[in-house]
């Protein structure tokens, strides 16, 4: 299965100790990167990766490993894999690793553990790693025998990549990683899973349901994203004319300049796109998962007939209803409905371009609002005019997550990244410099609120010693702004979000990167623009204004369909 260098010859496959052979097994499935930090107990592991092929880079903060993993998983389809320590080391890798799992995204957490001798009893930093890690991974096992490591790992991977992609968990005592297998081991044959083809009677059943239908809605997710289902979407959308949502991981697979694009859903309010649900009879969701999305905003009173076209099946939930699900592929699944229709059928889609202006009607109100500090329309505006269709932007969980996901115009998957499982502040930065990694070709911004920057801030110095380009936008406002929002909402007041920052320019600096400061409005295009086409690690601390948040929601509030 290997090449040479990979099994080596007999003698030294048998010579080697399980942190070297654990090395071969990770080279065998692909990986080209390990995001951790050493520790005492994992030296021969770290050590072993030295000329292996594998780059490990080291980071600042184990949380930002396991971000690190989960975008490079995310972008690639591969599991990302992040390293640590025992104890502390991998309680930090336990956020980032429940992140990948509620996001759909493969990743392989290793860390370290006490030995065997020990891990019965109380003893100094062992704490019951597989225990902690279980509820939030696929699965979590430790190693407990040099021989077990090639069916580990191979397992380990195998099911990390499976759809449905998640994390995976694997303790290596200190104790095990220095021994030896009792005979020549070598990384295990890698099997690949083909796309499945939809059954025939699920098929027909499916079409009974569209040929009845009035008005339809297609509803694209993370699984549509991730099954690169794309082209057959919008052949299935102009087939029937019929207009296509997203989810925010969604974002992309259905580019929104299209005709039949509604745009994503997600908003914590009845945004614009959730009108083309309103008079929906049936909804066809494609690679749809519930955790993205909560299925009582678009079928509030579980009537609507569910299509749901995915891997695998549906999750149990009473505004999700499902009268026929197809397990496939979902381009070939698509692809069959399609042919299975009758000629001619067709379907209105009116409401598309309606909500398309509505949106439009708001970038608009941002490119022309000079107003200092920024409104959050002009941000997105500018970052939207910024960045080249194929290029990648990670959306902080915030304020500003809300209105990227709800009005940034995204024209192909994987380029808008937002965490809409877990929502986890603080992902952007770590994950943009995995994002550049995983896509060297690709520019890549980091947008985020002066929140989410501050919590892994640190990697900066992570980006510049690793010579990864990237630039971050911070949105100042030196508050927790989506909280205060929340709470102005459902309270009609807030408190405790109010927070300060230090100088984000000289910040940046003092890690060697460049940091600029926007100053008016129209200061921001620019200065996104040299940034992004400097070879360099960049800082842009923008001044935001959120009241346009309240009027948002008040606006929404007012707003009455059908469109």
């Amino acid at each position: 299965m290997g090449t040479e260098g990979e099994t080596g010859s007999q003698n030294t496959a048998a010579a080697e100790d399980v942190a070297h052979l654990l090395v071969r097994c990770l080279r065998a499935e692909g990986v080209e990167y390990v995001f951790g930090i050493p520790g005492e107990e994992n030296i021969r592991f770290v050590d072993a990766l030295n000329g292996s092929g594998i780059r490990y880079v080291l980071v600042r903060h184990e949380q930002a490993a396991s971000f690190m993993a989960e975008i490079y998983g995310r972008l690639t389809g591969r599991a990302g894999v992040c390293s640590a320590t025992l104890g502390p080391g991998a309680i930090n890798l336990l956020l980032g690793t429940a992140d990948a799992m509620t996001n759909s995204a493969p990743v392989v957490a290793l860390a370290a553990q006490g030995s065997l001798r020990r891990i019965h009893k109380e003893s100094h930093q062992v704490i019951d790693l597989v225990s902690m890690f279980a509820p939030v991974t696929q699965w979590a096992a430790r190693v407990e025998c040099p021989d077990a490591v090639p069916e580990m790992t191979r397992k380990a991977f195998k099911i990390a990549q499976s759809e449905r992609p998640g994390a995976v968990f694997l303790a290596v005592p200190e104790d095990i990683e220095a021994e030896r297998p009792a005979e020549s081991l070598a990384p295990l044959q890698i099997d690949v899973v083909h796309a499945d083809a939809p059954s025939p009677t699920e098929i027909a059943r499916a079409a009974e349901v569209l040929v009845s239908a009035r008005n339809p809605v297609v509803l694209a997710g993370h699984g549509a994203a991730r099954a690169r289902a794309s082209a057959a979407l919008v052949r299935f959308a102009e087939r029937l004319n019929v207009p296509v949502a997203t989810t925010f991981h969604g974002k992309g697979v259905f580019p929104d300049d299209h005709p039949n694009a509604l745009g994503a859903v997600g908003f914590m309010r009845h945004d614009y796109g959730n009108f083309g649900f309103d008079s929906a009879d049936v909804l066809v969701c494609v690679g749809y998962e519930v955790q993205e999305f909560d299925p009582a905003k678009i079928n509030p009173n579980g009537d609507k007939r569910i299509l749901h076209v995915h891997r695998f099946p549906a999750e149990v939930d009473a505004h999700y209803p499902v009268s026929v699900g197809v397990e496939g592929d979902p381009s070939r699944v698509l692809d069959a409905l399609a042919s299975a229709l009758p000629e001619g059928l067709t379907y209105d889609s009116e409401s598309s371009a309606k909500i398309r202006a509505l949106l439009d009607e708001e970038l608009r109100y941002g490119r022309d609002n000079d107003a200092f500090p920024l409104v959050p329309q002009r941000v997105v505006h500018d970052v939207r005019a910024a960045l080249d269709r194929r290029d990648v932007v990670l959306a902080d969980t915030g304020a500003g997550k809300m209105w990227m996901s709800r009005l940034y115009p995204t024209y192909e998957p994987d380029t808008c990244l937002v965490s809409n499982g877990l929502s986890t502040m603080g992902f952007a930065l770590p994950g943009a410099i995995a994002a550049k990694l995983a896509r060297p070709d690709r520019r890549v911004l980091a947008m985020m609120g002066d929140g989410s920057f501050l919590m892994n801030s640190q990697e900066l110095e992570t980006a510049v010693r690793e010579r990864v380009p990237l630039v971050v936008l911070v949105l100042v406002d030196e508050e927790y702004g989506l909280i205060t929002w929340k709470m102005e909402l459902e309270l009609g007041r807030h408190s405790h979000t109010r927070f300060t920052n230090p100088d984000l320019v000289a910040y940046a600096e003092s890690f060697g990167a460049r940091g600029y400061a926007v100053e008016a409005a129209d200061q921001l295009l620019p200065v996104l623009r040299r940034a992004l086409d400097d070879d360099a690690v960049s800082v842009i601390a923008c001044p935001i204004d959120y009241s346009e948040n309240l009027r948002l929601t008040d606006r929404l509030g007012d707003l009455h369909g059908p469109f």
